[in-house]
């Protein structure tokens, strides 16, 4: 689960990290009285939505002007800009082509910035630790540090039977160039941050940038942490912070049903029983020449409901031009899964290919309702051969 930039700091302020004075509006007026509150001289005004590259993204209905932050020196002006920027769809780099619609800001005080540095804490699953990461290259997105200048990116890697100690934090603090005073304010962010991941059950938490102030104070300037889904239920106060609004509708829609669904950008449609299988499903789509549409797993013990509503999820999505359904019956029989396909075929019209290979459990019987059912459904014998079958069935549609 993500959360917005204001509610990550919020969170974060509670176990010591540092970041700025400031406050969330759903309104122009809300905007400018948070101004007011903060008292300027200097005012960002930052659009929340689910993405990131907001400064650099545009609206859509202004593509040549300001991006989703800005820097502004007035009250009057934070009203004229969060006027501009709420109930308008802005795009970038993460959003997607079609954009997000912002729907709330965050009213921030100004900072007096000498550096931009990153800051970024995951669990490595390499070695089964938490790894805090830093890097010079404030601003950048990590994935282009990686890729260019690797060298730039600092690691420690911590023993969770000892957990994060003042030295590996001091070692990150060296290696970023802080000296005097920076270097204490930063330890105390570091250690903060460790103890908010734990407590929290983060899947990862990303300071980008850090800055270091003209005063010498190391500050979280922005913040995203994303949560595990598993841990949740520890946290009713974290699940409140949720914004349904920012996320996919299907995806909502598939997970009010127990169904594991990922929207992706290819054309081809996948439904499969258990995570691993969906994985490599999903690769030897790739393999033979096809790109997937989603990720679905419809579980072990899927209903011919849940079957059912999997697949129009599936065919919901405009771009979806085939369908490969891939079921090994363990704890799922074939019969359900087939008697789901074909109710939701015949419920939605069915137009474009279908391709299934069903193994396991009641095989026979499940094959036996496909062929039975009048659709133009393809059978497979195996995985390989479903997943030619499917990429050539669409090539033949187009």
């Amino acid at each position: 689960m993500n959360i917005h930039e204001y509610q990550a700091k919020e969170l974060l302020a509670k176990y010591g990290v540092a970041v700025l004075k400031g406050g969330v509006a759903y309104t122009a007026e809300e905007a400018a009285n948070r101004a007011k509150e903060l008292g300027g001289p200097v005012y960002v005004v930052k659009s929340q939505i689910h993405a990131g590259g907001r400064g650099a993204g545009r609206f859509t209905d202004n593509p040549d002007g300001a991006g989703g932050v800005r820097v502004v020196k007035s009250v009057d002006d934070v009203r004229k800009n969060a006027d501009e920027m709420l109930g308008h769809v802005l795009v970038t780099k993460q959003s997607g082509a079609e954009g997000k619609e912002v729907k709330r800001l965050y009213i921030e005080d100004g900072c007096d910035i000498a550096r931009e540095l990153y800051l970024g804490m995951l669990l490595d699953r390499d070695t089964s630790r938490l790894i805090m990461m830093a890097s010079t290259e404030g601003g950048m997105e990590i994935e282009e540090v990686a890729h260019e200048t690797p060298e730039k990116i600092l690691k420690v890697s911590i023993d969770p039977a000892t957990g994060m100690m003042p030295f590996h934090a001091r070692k990150l603090a060296f290696g970023l160039g802080l000296e005097g005073k920076q270097v204490g304010s930063a330890v105390k962010l570091m250690l903060s941050l460790y103890k908010a991941f734990n407590d929290l059950d983060c899947s990862i938490i990303e300071i980008n940038p850090l800055v270091v102030s003209g005063a010498g104070e190391v500050i979280a300037l922005d913040a995203k942490i994303n949560f595990d889904d598993n841990a949740l239920f520890r946290h009713k106060d974290v699940m409140e912070l949720r914004d349904e609004d920012e996320e996919d509708p299907k995806e909502l829609e598939a997970a009010q049903h127990e169904l594991n669904y990922i929207r992706l950008d290819g054309n081809i449609g996948c439904m499969v029983n258990g995570a691993g299988l969906a994985m490599s499903t999903m690769d030897i789509i790739q393999l033979k020449g096809g790109s997937p549409a989603n990720f679905l797993d419809v579980g072990g013990g899927a209903t011919k409901e849940r079957v059912t509503t999997a697949f129009k999820i599936i065919l919901s999505d405009p771009n979806v031009e085939g369908i490969l359904v891939n079921i090994f019956g363990g704890i799922m029989r074939c019969d359900v899964i087939a008697e789901g396909v074909v109710a939701a075929a015949r419920e939605v019209s069915l137009n474009v290919p279908l391709v299934v290979r069903l193994e396991g459990t009641n095989v026979d019987q499940g094959k036996q309702i496909m062929a039975d059912s009048g659709l133009p459904i393809i059978s497979a014998d195996d995985l390989g051969d479903a997943a030619v079958k499917v990429v050539q069935a669409v090539k033949e549609a187009n």
